[in-house]
């Protein structure tokens, strides 16, 4: 592992050490909650491939939590971290066209509200890419310990070099309630940055979940994943789909000729469980669409969350 990456890592730490104090510290602010989710295509359709593996972290601070967001802009903040790997189908000889090799890590705060009916998320990131994060030396580890193929050096020889990206974000949603159990969200969202975007889409929501908590969308498949509890015990289900048309990307550079697909579409599912002790179990399957006219096929990646209580 990097020097660098030690450093970000110690940084993000460091971050969300002092937002949870300062944040206490002032008066009708508290820690709300965290989220996080990871996603691997292991667990989905099994191979080791594109959108290959990721980690998302979410951490809230804001007044204290009356089962919706605050009305203005500022005053519930969120303290994001994405960590991804994406590669090409074959890590050892990538075809001719594939897409490279790529370390990604990006934070950033968001602040969540309401603007009449509607549900709104905000921010900025940075992104982080190159091999200067050392993410390639975490992926060798894992695949001696679960097995698995290593980059090669015709490989890493090619990624998406050491660079920084800054992104503005907005999420915009309104949730429905259709009987005592289930929701209904439609949602539209914008990147512009490291990726730029337009996405539309909605989420089903059945056994109450998001009912009274705060759900947040994982970058890369959508999923749905807590932050602030709901007190939802039992099984809950989500499904969801959306369609994104994408300008650019900083992952698949047009200057290396790279053709963006028309439309980057997403289908997926998932199922949550909690005890009432408080464990959380979710488990949830992503069809992610081809991202480039050159990708051979769509993947299925899958997301995993375990909160374990006692």
């Amino acid at each position: 592992m990097t020097r660098l990456f030690a450093a970000v890592l110690a940084t993000a730490l460091a971050l969300t050490g002092l937002a949870s104090s300062s944040a206490q510290a002032e008066s009708g602010r508290q820690y709300l909650g965290h989220g996080r989710l990871i996603t691997n295509d292991v667990i989905g359709d099994g191979f080791d491939r594109w959108r290959t593996g990721s980690i998302a972290l979410s951490y809230l601070w804001g007044p204290e939590w009356q089962g919706q967001r605050p009305d203005a802009f500022g005053r519930m903040l969120e303290l994001r971290f994405n960590a991804e790997i994406m590669g090409p189908e074959n890590l050892v000889a990538p075809a001719a066209g594939d897409r490279p090799y790529t370390q990604a890590l990006t934070m950033g705060v968001h602040s969540h509200f309401m603007a009449g009916a509607a549900e709104v998320a905000l921010g900025a990131d940075v992104t982080v890419t190159g091999p200067q994060l050392g993410f390639d030396d975490v992926q060798e580890t894992l695949h001696d310990v679960m097995g698995g193929r290593d980059p090669s050096p015709v490989t890493t020889a090619g990624q998406i070099g050491n660079d920084a990206h800054a992104t503005a974000v907005m999420e915009m949603g309104r949730t429905y309630r259709v009987g005592s159990g289930t929701g209904l969200r439609p949602f539209v969202e914008a990147w512009l940055g490291a990726e730029s975007m337009v996405r539309a889409g909605a989420d089903v929501m059945f056994g109450g979940l998001g009912q009274g908590g705060l759900m947040l969308r994982e970058p890369v498949t959508g999923q749905l994943y807590k932050a602030i509890d709901d007190r939802t015990h039992g099984l809950s289900f989500v499904l969801g789909g959306d369609v994104a048309y994408v300008d650019d990307s900083a992952f698949l550079p047009s200057s290396r000729g790279y053709r963006l697909t028309d439309t980057r579409n997403r289908l997926r599912a998932g199922v949550h469980w909690e005890s009432a002790k408080g464990t959380k179990l979710f488990y949830g399957v992503t069809w992610l669409d081809k991202e480039f006219k050159a990708q051979r096929e769509a993947q299925v990646v899958g997301s995993v969350r375990l909160d374990l209580k006692f």
